[in-house]
């Protein structure tokens, strides 16, 4: 009977197959299983390659037709070859993501150097700044903690504590802050501080404080946030007509906007009009009066 032996390998013979068997993979030895799989993975790879490097050639490069027809012509090798000596030349390295993680985590530990050195809090508010956007909450709010020891009155030390305060459930120490910022600069952060303020308010379960703080704050900032919040403290409170005005503001705030302003807060949009139809549109009798949450 015909016998088809499909490798050769030193050692042991390899598995012989014969018409009429069943094939298995086990039936290839090693070397031929690993060519297999790495032809299934690199053959779609080098066809996405081949296509992101087309449309980068066409969009960007001065010389495309040539490097194109070099690709189209040279299947795979073509598009490689065009990833080193163009492409990887005329990428902003800054802009990859791998090198924007590394040069943050230097930066991060020249900063924890500088604040170890020099120790001023303008060095822990860096630092904190620095972790706090690379979404380390913890080390960033231990770094602007230590800045309060340094200077107990800095504004950016604070707000940033304040934050992440808020963030992590401190809502005590965080409503503490935004007071003590207030006190000194009701403008700063432009109307930030105080929404967080009225919100810290809100998340201790003192509605009327947080909606008498929220009704002056929107009179100077029409912060979509704190027009919402506000409507929604004053449909907890019973206040539909009240609650109504702050949504309906805050929807035709945003319909009156540029498109960019509106497209970015288009969630506060959506969210104001789910709730206006929890609105009644009468003043609810005691047995409507329960508890919204």
């Amino acid at each position: 009977m015909l016998r088809i032996i499909l490798a050769q390998t030193d050692g042991p013979p390899p598995p012989e197959f014969e018409f009429g068997d069943e094939f298995t993979p086990e039936l290839l030895p090693f070397p031929w299983l690993l060519w297999s799989w790495l032809s299934g993975v690199i053959g779609p790879l080098l066809f996405i390659l081949t296509i992101w490097m087309l449309i980068y050639a066409v969009r960007n490069d001065p010389e495309r037709y040539l490097w194109v027809w070099i690709m189209i012509l040279i299947p795979g090798i073509g598009a490689i070859a065009y990833f080193l000596i163009r492409y990887l030349p005329s990428v902003d390295k800054d802009s990859l993501p791998l090198a924007g993680t590394l040069k943050r985590r230097r930066k991060i530990r020249q900063l924890e150097t500088a604040a170890m050195q020099i120790g001023n809090a303008y060095q822990y508010v860096q630092l904190g700044e620095e972790l706090r956007e690379a979404r380390q909450s913890k080390q960033a709010l231990a770094a602007y903690r230590k800045a309060l020891e340094k200077e107990p009155d800095n504004l950016a030390a604070l707000w940033g504590a304040a934050l992440l305060e808020f963030e992590q459930g401190e809502v005590t120490a965080a409503e503490e802050k935004t007071s003590k910022i207030l006190e000194r600069d009701r403008t700063y952060k432009f109307g930030d501080v105080s929404l967080l303020y009225g919100k810290c308010l809100y998340a201790r379960d003192e509605l009327t404080a947080a909606r008498e703080h929220l009704e002056q704050h929107i009179r100077k900032w029409r912060q979509p946030e704190g027009l919402y919040l506000l409507g929604k403290i004053c449909l907890e409170q019973n206040d539909p007509e009240a609650a109504r005005s702050a949504l309906n503001g805050l929807i035709v705030d945003l319909d009156s906007s540029p498109r960019a302003i509106a497209r970015k807060h288009l969630f506060w949009r959506s969210r104001a009009k789910r709730l206006l139809r929890r609105v009644p549109h009468s003043s609810p009798s005691s047995t409507d009066k329960a508890e919204i949450s």
